[in-house]
């Protein structure tokens, strides 16, 4: 079957996460562009006052309360799809949670809450969208990162669980179309976002987080997605700066290494600017959510490395390749004997 999808006004749109940050984004910008949303969160009090401000707009949309950890509340937001709507069109797998510290300071199980919602809640919805969308139809839009291609300093449980997201679609992605599913399988990888996350994320430093330049606002994050809604791409990259560390770390993955090293965790520590008391640790329970953080800092409205690849996807390879031959150029030949 092949991939053919809606226009983006007439289509309905799960979002998870969709009370802060980047789900926040999406679902203010698909309700915009007139699609249909049904918006997933932990915090019942704001996806209420998200309703009541988008359908006193003239918007549509439909709540439900759900941790994307737990399987059965998984299946309850597709349900309340079909009730509301008929189904959905498009599934975005956006919830994600966060901690800060070394491997060492983060207890174990806190490493497992942060899998239970990053990787397996992205399994939970893949796998209810895919049952849902086989053989009718749509998109799987899921929010990875360039922490999916590059793993950092301070973070590496969520780098871990950006990695087996990367897996996890890939592999979903050649299931589908081996099946002729009809079903396009999108991974967004942002570079760092103006969103909540450094004050909603469990912090073991001795320093307030942050997250480190350049920056995008959420707003970037959403463009991504609902192209991807209307046209299948396989990756897309929001913001050339993750872009550029994505591809220094594959052309050169031992200087970025060093790189990280050195400025790694300082470059994620705010000691003047800890933001907003009330927003911190949502790690088990919500906290209040907001569309961006409530730090100090700049974030650019547009992203040239993501409209090219919507002009053009053969970019990133062009990339990938040029970057590739470039560091192959520039290493010492070997002239031992």
């Amino acid at each position: 079957m092949a991939i053919t999808l809606n226009r983006l006004r007439d289509q309905v749109i799960v979002v998870t996460g969709a009370t802060s940050g980047n789900g926040l984004a999406i679902v203010e910008a698909a309700v915009r562009r007139g699609a249909a949303v049904v918006a997933t969160a932990r915090n019942a009090a704001a996806l209420e006052a998200l309703r009541d401000r988008l359908t006193a707009d003239g918007g549509r949309l439909a709540l439900c309360v759900a941790d994307v950890s737990d399987m059965a509340a998984v299946e309850r937001v597709a349900a309340v799809a079909v009730e509301a709507f008929g189904g959905f069109d498009t599934w975005v797998n956006n919830a994600g949670i966060g901690t800060y510290g070394t491997l060492e300071q983060v207890p174990i199980a806190d490493h497992r809450r942060v899998f239970d919602v990053n990787y397996f809640g992205v399994l939970h919805g893949s796998l209810v969208a895919a049952r849902h969308l086989r053989g009718r139809g749509g998109a799987i839009v899921t929010i990875g990162s360039i922490l999916s291609d590059r793993a950092i300093v301070e973070q590496g449980p969520y780098c871990a669980t950006k990695h087996a997201v990367q897996a996890l679609t890939d592999t979903l992605r050649m299931e589908l179309e081996k099946e002729g599913a009809g079903i396009s399988v999108t991974l967004i990888k942002p570079g760092a976002i103006d969103t909540p996350f450094p004050e909603h994320a469990r912090n073991f430093m001795d320093q307030p987080p942050r997250l480190p330049p350049p920056l995008y606002a959420p707003s970037v994050v959403a463009d991504a997605v609902l192209f991807a809604c209307e046209t299948p791409r396989r990756t897309i990259y929001v913001g050339g700066g993750g872009l550029v560390a994505s591809l220094l770390s594959r052309a050169a993955p031992r200087l970025s290494d060093r790189i990280l090293e050195l400025v790694g965790t300082a470059a994620q520590q705010a000691p003047a600017d800890p933001g907003d008391p009330t927003r911190r640790d949502n790690l088990y329970a919500p906290r209040v959510d907001a569309l961006r953080g409530s730090q100090a800092v700049g974030a650019r409205q547009s992203s040239t490395a993501l409209q090219a690849q919507k002009l053009n996807p053969v970019i990133l390879l062009l990339g990938v390749v040029g970057a590739g031959i470039a560091v192959a150029l520039s290493r010492p030949k070997d002239v031992s004997r």
